[in-house]
Order: structure tokens, then sequence, then C-alpha cells
């Protein structure tokens, strides 16, 4: 019997049968906006496909240049265009995947100058101020601009369409009145405003037929004030199914929400519910998306009745053959999503090419390849952080003999500190992973132990992945008892008092905060509380009031720097950390003068302002020094070495440069 028997079940649309439920969501990866890329887009799609993906989703594709995302951006227009897309839906067809192309337009959400929305209201997060409202006939071309696309993308060989009508792009804007104060046809009406989603569905299956996958990505939560009601979401529904949607998909939240929707700390599968809520209401399969990134969770939300299929986008970025590792009873060796954002929506944002940290191969499938090698090596590799883990884990996946030394007791390095951080309980599972990935390798283990020259020497290549130690700042009296660095805090879990000051306000000083602040393992009642969540039947839109829980401590946080706390931290994440120390009232500090630290606390000035912290701990979150004590030594006896992660940089903790560094090194060796 199947290990997953819900989620590996065949789903028959009549003119089609997805093989399984599993669908790889959109997710925008740089590639769509070049002609040039479509091989290397190919190459992304094929290796999802090959790993028993049923359904892909392209990233978004204008349907006309005033619904850009970006200049010169994806754009479904042309025949000329279409043509050269068969690459990509040849790939994947040649692995017997299925593909639909996504249609979106921006609306004010465009980053560019010529951005056309249903009224003259500017977007809170994109620049190039208010977008120009599109007149009552731009509109009506608008849709016939859509089902243009759409027929392009059946010359394409794509299997489909998906509409994206969530997420606060233009079908969302024309849905709302927050976004849409029209008087004429396409507004004035709830009904009015739900014209313009139902015409383009009908349109684009008049243009398409019948044998054609048309889903549509509807907004089910918009998480922002004055949005849709629960009953406008299931009027819009039924209207879309009479109008030939083959499925409905989730999209949970715009883009301008101020409440997190898939970073890692967002409890697994937080928002089936609503899709579950929904799917008693209309007769064509419905998917749950969000924050599912193992077989378990989709199985359950399967079987538990509350959707036909689940979208997973960077589970899949992460492990490409996470449907087929599921099918064969291996998903013990699935490369699980952290939901980081680091090198997926981070990238994305900063208009770099899509990846992912803990698997550096997405998105440059063809030029970072881990081939089997021809000349197996007997290497060590110091150190089993994040980078000494992925060095072992590719070079023996290579076929290399690969020992690896850890002074702990265990592996994981910095990752098994994040993971005691509430929200970032996900890091446990990258261990996991590479852990797996070592046993099957065969990599010998020697964990407690400090490699010394010795050693090393008789191996053809050594990597050096020692890592860092905590920086200790200058400031008189920093040997005080009440001082402490982030190890000692999170990993050795040295007592801590009930007031706290917190030295360094980079990532590191962040995730101390929240670990003195709050209890690990949030469940999602308890989370939707906390950011003010409910169901959109109550509220419109499902956004409620939040619930404060009480902090376990009173936290100070300070930083040199003059510039704003967290600046510094990841561009789609960031803002969540902030938040959350903020609802926990954290007195964050900038601009600080570290005086004295004595037994009446923690003496700065802040300007011309001198105060004292009266706080019982003071936790070192100052920077990190490199551990490189083996390099010159190994160099001074003519080994060859290799030095990565943080042992080679030791700034701002970066993972996703450590692991790519790592995985590139495996590549070359």
């Amino acid at each position: 019997m199947s290990p997953y028997p819900h989620l590996l079940e065949p789903l028959d649309l009549g003119h089609t049968t997805l093989r399984n439920r599993v669908i790889m969501g959109s997710m925008h990866t740089g590639m769509e906006d070049r002609a040039k890329h479509l091989p290397e887009l190919a190459a992304y799609f094929a290796e999802r496909a090959k790993g028993g993906v049923a359904l892909s989703v392209t990233g978004g594709y204008a349907p006309n240049w005033h619904g850009w995302l970006l200049p010169f951006g994806s754009l479904m227009t042309s025949a000329r265009l279409a043509d050269k897309h068969r690459v990509v839906t040849d790939a994947v067809h040649e692995h017997d995947g299925k593909i639909v192309m996504q249609l979106l337009h921006a609306g004010r959400y465009g980053y560019h100058p010529f951005k056309r929305a249903a009224s003259a209201k500017p977007s809170p997060i994109t620049p190039f101020g208010k977008p120009k409202a599109m007149t009552t006939k731009e509109v009506g071309r608008t849709v016939d601009d859509f089902a243009a696309s759409a027929v392009l993308a059946r010359r394409a060989g794509y299997d489909g369409v998906e509409i994206m009508g969530s997420e606060g792009y233009l079908i969302n804007q024309m849905l709302t009145a927050r976004t849409n104060d029209r008087t004429d046809r396409w507004g004035g009406s709830a009904e009015n405003r739900m014209r313009f989603p139902v015409e383009i569905v009908d349109r684009v299956r008049q243009a398409v037929g019948d044998d054609f996958i048309v889903m549509y990505r509807m907004s089910l939560l918009d998480l922002v004030d004055d949005a849709q009601s629960w009953d406008e979401t299931v009027t819009l529904a039924t209207k879309i199914e009479a109008a030939g949607v083959s499925i409905i998909n989730t999209g949970i939240g715009w883009h301008e929400a101020r409440i997190p929707t898939i970073v890692t700390s967002v409890p697994r599968g937080a928002f089936s519910w609503v899709t579950g809520k929904l799917r008693p209401e209309v007769s064509v399969p419905v998917v749950a998306s969000n924050r599912i990134n193992t077989p378990e969770v989709a199985e359950e939300i399967i079987a538990s009745g509350q959707a036909d299929l689940v979208s997973m986008a960077r589970p899949l970025l992460s492990d490409p053959y996470f449907v087929q590792k599921a099918a064969e009873g291996r998903a013990d060796e699935i490369n699980t999503c952290i939901a980081c954002n680091q090198a997926c929506l981070d990238h994305t944002f900063q208009n770099k090419r899509a990846s992912c940290m803990i698997n550096p191969r997405a998105g440059h499938e063809t030029t970072l390849v881990l081939s089997p090698t021809r000349a197996a090596k007997r290497i060590a590799v110091v150190g089993a952080g994040p980078a000494g883990l992925a060095a072992a884990a590719e070079l023996s996946g290579r076929g290399h003999a690969v020992e690896l030394f850890e002074a702990l007791p265990e592996v994981g390095g910095q990752f098994r500190i994040a993971m005691q951080i509430p929200g970032k309980e996900e890091f446990t599972e990258t261990i996991r992973y590479f852990s797996r990935r070592l046993e099957l390798g065969g990599v010998v283990l020697h964990l407690g132990t400090r490699a010394t020259v010795a050693d090393l020497a008789g191996f053809d290549e050594v990597v050096v992945a020692t890592g860092v130690t905590p920086r200790i700042p200058s400031i008189p009296g920093v040997d005080h008892p009440s001082v402490v660095d982030y190890q000692q805090v999170v990993r050795d879990r040295v007592p801590v008092g009930r007031t706290v000051a917190v030295v360094g306000a980079g990532g590191i000083g962040f995730d101390v905060s929240e670990f003195l602040l709050h209890e690990p393992d949030e469940s999602v009642e308890e989370w939707m509380h906390r950011w003010g969540v409910t169901d959109p039947a109550l509220e419109r839109g499902g956004l409620a009031t939040k619930v404060k829980a009480p902090a376990r401590r009173q936290v100070h946080l300070l930083q040199r720097k003059t510039t704003e706390l967290g600046k510094g931290l990841g561009k789609t994440s960031g803002w969540v950390h902030r938040q959350t120390l903020k609802d926990a009232d954290v007195e964050m500090i900038k601009g600080v003068t570290y005086d004295r630290i004595d037994d009446e606390g923690l003496h700065i000035t802040v300007g011309d302002h001198s105060r004292v912290l009266e706080v019982d701990t003071i936790v070192l979150c100052t920077g990190q020094e490199s551990v490189r004590d083996l390099v010159d030594p190994l160099e001074a006896a003519g080994v060859p070495v290799h030095v990565i992660g943080g042992a080679d940089v030791a700034a701002e903790l970066d993972a996703k440069r450590a692991i790519k560094q790592a995985t590139e090194l495996a590549a070359r060796l």
C-alpha cells in the first residue's frame, strides 16, 4: 500500500488526468523575463517533473505590457514568444508531467511607471506613485488580452493556464472597494467588481476549448482591511465555476498585508482550514497552499477533506524529488523546505535569480552539476555546521571517501542553535536531512573530536569548515558575571534573568530576543490569535484584532548603528521579526555607546543622554570571528586546504553563502 494514498492518488479532470495531487505552485524565478533563459527554465521544470510533480505552474506572465511586474518582464503576447516556450513544455512532457502558464497582471504592484489599475490608488509597497486608472474600454481590452494570452499558452504547448486572482494583483484590486472606486460596469457594487474575473474566466474558456486546464488562484483570505466578505468569496467561486474553471487554487494575503503567510514562523498548514471552508461550496477540485512542506502534512490535508490537491512551491525548490521520495518510502531523504526565504523570495524581490538556501542547485540546474567523480579521493571535512554538512554530503554523493570531524558531540553547528529559536523549529529538518545523506554516503563521522594536523595529514584534500566563535566586544566590565554570549544562552542553556539587555541587533540579536520572549512550537490557533487572523465569515478578509501573548521577559535590544534596528534582516522576512519584537514590547535602542558593565547593570549613552539599564543578564550578540587555526599549519604541511563557510567569512552568519560555497566546492573536487 502507498505510504501516502491520498496524496499519490491520480485526479481525473475529465479531459486529462493528473498523476498525483501535487502541484508545484507559481514562483517568479527570474528566468521568465528573458527568452535566452528559457532553456534553463526548461531544465528547472524538467527536474521537478522527473521527480514526480503532477502539475507545475510557471511564474507570472503578463497579458499586456501595462501588466508587467518589471519593465520588459515576462510577457505572453505574440506567437513568436509562444513558440520559444516549446523548449519548456517539451522538457516537462518528456518526464510525463504537466505544466500551466500563470497569467498575471500586476496592476498597481507593477515596478514601472506605465502601470494600469482599477483606480488611481497607489500601492504602499511599490514605487512610481499612482497607477493610471483603466478606462472602461481598457478593462474590456484587458479581458481580451487574458484570453489571447491563454490561446498563445496553448500554442506554446502548455497544458493550461492559471489566472492569478490573488495576492493583491490586478484582479484582487478590481474585486475590493479598498482599491476599486469605479462607477462604471466594473465597479460600484460587489457584483460589478466580480464581473472582471468572471469575464476573464469565461473568455479564456471559450478561447481555449474544453480540453485545456483553466485554474484560478483565488484569494480566500485577503488579510487587509476593507476586503472581500466570505459571502462574496463564495459567490465569486460559484460564478467562476459556472464560467468554466477546472481547478480553484488558494491564495492567502495581499503582498501589502502585515501578517506573515509563508515565513518559517507560520505553522505548517496554517491556512488549509480556509480551503476546507470553501470546498463544500463548489464541485471543482480545490487546492490548499502555504506552508505545506512534508508529505505527512499534505496527506492529512487531503485525507481530512480540506482540499483535493496541495500546492507547494518552495518545498520543490529545496527538493525536486519530493514526490518520488515520498512514493518510494524515502521521506526521510527529503530536503525539507524550512521557509527561510533567503534565496528564493528575497532574491525575487531583489531582481535576482531565485534559488534555495539548502539546495543551491535550484535555478542553476544547468551550471551547478554534481556528477559522479572519475577519480575518488580521500577527503576530510572539519566542522559539521551547514557548510561542512553540505560539503560532506555532496562530496560523498559524488563518490569520494569522506571523513567528517566535529569538535562537538552533535552535528549541526549554527543550525543547531537556530532550531532552538521559536519560529525556526524547521531548521531541525535540515540537520535530519544532511545526517541521512551522510549515512547514505558512507561518511565516517568523528564526533567530539578536535582534529589535529596529524589527523588530517594523510588526506588528499581537507575542507576547513570550522565556523565561527562569538566576538567579545571591548566594553569595560564585559567579564562581569551577568554577561553571557548567544551560544551560551541558546545552545548551552545558561540561566537568564527576567530583565535582559541584548547587545547587537543583527539577525542573531533578533533571534536571541525571540528565544527569550516566546515559547517554541506555537499552535496554529495561538499563532492566529497573536497575529489577528480569524474566520473570514466573521471579519472581512479574515482580519481581526491581535491578542498579545504575554512575554516571558523584559528585553532591551541595542545597537551601535544609528540606522533602524533590523535593517539588514531578510527583505521578505525582516519585517516579521521586527513586528514580533514590537508586539512583545521590546525596547529597541539605536546609536548606543556602551560605557561599562557593573553590578548596577549596563551603562550606555545615546546621543547626549546617559542611562543605566538595570538588567539581570546581558547577552552579547556582537558578531563572530572565524575559526581558522588549522589553515596555516595544514598549508605549511603541504596539505591541499579549502576554507568555506564562517571559517572563510565571519560576517553576519550566512548559511546561504556557506551551503552554496560548499556545494560549488564539491562540484569542483
